[in-house]
């Protein structure tokens, strides 16, 4: 029996032979053991719970909906997440309706054909043409809910396009060998939506309308509500959720001041922006005080889940412990993600004996351009040898450089491009914050050599192996000779006059920090969004996971909106499945 909403009452006791999650700063209690649902004091009820409210959570509230179940949504904090506070950006294609609006050509099976090489195998083959055969109708539901698209189309590379562009290419489609494997197509659906002059903050644009949608269908909001405990039945099927929640209005009016606040300063600038840091540092300050109300105003409800739970509660790179833990390659990375992505929903899951799978799977975004200089600049890892075509999406230079290559690259250039760099930053469609990243970097941190082996002594890497990658570059860029990792010589500089420079561009740089995002979590069916279990039988009964809080379409290489993407398509699929024939 439910017994009203958010009443006072005691914490239930914990049974002997379950453990607790106390890591990395996490308060996950084991769960309770009902032997007797029936009899329970439950505070409120609904066919489905869904944990975190952010991309993939309101995807599976409003499908839920939609399926004619009754829904409860908890959050720690107002909702949005990660989601909420990206660049608005949609991953979608195979002739989606703002694709055939801009006049561009695309089909399912052109856009699995490219995605194969960014998923590669973390997800199966049927699930990547399943995610790709869908995608088209997917953005329509969107639409239909009330997310504002358009399709203004920038044909040119770019880490993100200019603010008047919604339409754009958002991986490495562009650049070889990716070009001429697969035609490309534009498949970075922008929201039409603007946060002043900054390319963040945008995922609102999706987040706020299926939201909405999703209230006027009969969603019950619970905010300022932390899940710290899974309750199963005896036959270990999880039947509902113990929350920690903030009752009284003005306490929850000041917790949300002080996370809006610290929200407020960790978006302050770009994570690749020298002083993010600093930033990120006074954000956690805020939330600390937040913490703090919670540690001293909160009460215990329980939630019943009649068919099951969704737990989409982001991943754990605002989680440093965990990222050390499992990830300790990218600790020097700064975050990019909110402060719920700490791994809570995550060890949740693993609390109810949940299994994961690449947690040590980390995007790291190194983007190169703009400026064009520095795509047409060489990189080079810690010996001074070239690695990657520079042209490509930076989460895939960023892999390159962390899992292969010691977390070292440095953009080399020689008098002639280190000039042209200072002029691309006031060039077409770059925006403020790649203007300011550039001009940083080239008029104060650029390491400068007479000659090359100069700037190799600098750099300490081996003057014969920078020297013959820059021979072999210089040879394809003349056209001499096919570049090793297809560029062509239109997209390459000849680097031949010095002085010589190079901006570091390694994982631990202070002038050009790396932006990082987990993309591990708990394993899934991959037909239900169901848990896999540890034992390796089968799934956890009533227990689902999506968005981030999962493994997913984007846990081997992300490119730009395929987490969103994959967000509101294994919410939907969780919905679907719990839902039922």
């Amino acid at each position: 029996m439910a017994r009203g909403p958010w009443a006072l009452r005691e914490e239930a006791p914990i049974p002997p032979s379950h453990r607790d999650i106390r890591l990395w700063g996490l308060e996950i209690d084991a769960p309770l053991i009902l032997s007797e649902p029936e009899g329970h004091d439950w505070d409120e009820e609904a066919d489905m719970v869904v944990v975190g409210l952010g991309g993939a959570g309101v995807a599976a509230a409003l499908q839920g909906l939609e399926s004619d179940l009754s829904v409860i949504a908890l959050d720690r904090f107002d909702g949005g997440g990660s989601s909420a506070a990206n660049g608005g950006v949609y991953y979608a294609g195979g002739g989606t309706s703002i694709q055939r609006e801009a006049g561009v050509s695309d089909d399912p099976a052109r856009m699995e054909d490219y995605l194969r090489h960014e998923v590669g195998d973390v997800v199966s083959a049927e699930t990547l043409r399943d995610f790709c055969e869908s995608s088209a109708e997917t953005l329509d539901w969107l639409r239909h809910h009330g997310a504002p698209f358009e399709a203004s189309y920038w044909p040119k590379k770019t880490s993100y396009p200019p603010l008047d562009k919604y339409l754009y290419h958002p991986d490495s489609s562009l650049a070889g060998p990716f070009r001429d494997m697969t035609p490309p197509a534009p498949r970075g659906h922008r929201t039409v939506r603007r946060n002043g002059g900054k390319p963040w903050g945008l995922g609102t644009g999706i987040w706020e309308p299926l939201k909405q949608a999703a209230l006027d269908l009969g969603l019950v909001m619970r905010t300022h509500a932390e899940a710290r405990q899974l309750a199963l039945d005896s036959d270990g099927r999880v039947i509902g959720v113990r929350v920690e929640c903030l009752l009284d209005p003005e306490i929850r009016k000041k917790h949300s001041r002080h996370v809006a606040a610290a929200n407020k300063w960790m978006s302050m600038l770009s994570p690749t922006f020298p002083g993010a840091r600093i930033t990120f540092a006074m954000g956690y300050r805020r939330l600390a005080k937040a913490r703090a109300l919670e540690a001293q105003n909160r009460a215990s409800a329980w939630i019943r889940a009649r068919r099951g739970v969704v737990l989409s509660a982001g991943g754990f790179i605002c989680n440093p412990e965990m990222v050390r833990h499992f990830a300790p390659d990218y600790a020097n990375g700064l975050p990019n993600g909110t402060l719920g992505d700490n791994g809570s929903g995550i060890m949740l899951g693993v609390s109810a004996g949940g299994r994961t799978a690449l947690m040590e799977r980390v995007s790291a975004w190194r983007f190169l351009s703009p400026p064009q200089a520095w795509g047409q600049a060489m990189l080079v890892d810690g010996k001074g040898e070239r690695f990657c075509n520079e042209t490509w999406y930076g989460a895939r230079i960023g892999d390159e450089m962390v899992e292969r290559h010691g977390g070292r690259g440095y953009i080399v250039m020689d008098r002639k491009l280190y000039r042209q760099s200072l002029r691309d930053a006031f060039g077409e469609g770059v925006l403020g914050f790649q203007r300011d990243i550039t001009l940083v970097n080239v008029l104060f941190a650029a390491i400068k050599g007479q000659t090359a082996r100069e700037l190799a002594e600098k750099l300490d890497c081996d003057p014969e192996i920078l020297a013959a990658s820059l021979a072999t570059y210089n040879r394809s860029a003349r056209g001499e000779e096919p570049d090793p990792f297809h560029k062509s010589p239109d997209e390459m500089a000849v680097l031949e006059h010095g002085p010589f420079y190079a901006i570091d561009a390694s994982v631990d740089a202070r002038m050009f920090p790396i932006a990082c995002m987990t993309v591990g979590g708990l394993a899934v069916d991959e037909t239900t969004g169901a848990v896999c279990a540890r034992d390796g039988q089968g799934t956890v009964p009533g227990l689902y996971a999506a968005g981030r809080n999962a493994v997913g379409i984007c846990s081997n290489l992300y490119v730009s909106g395929l987490s969103y993407a994959d967000c509101i398509y294994s919410g939907r699929r969780a919905a679907r499945a719990m839902a039922g024939p």
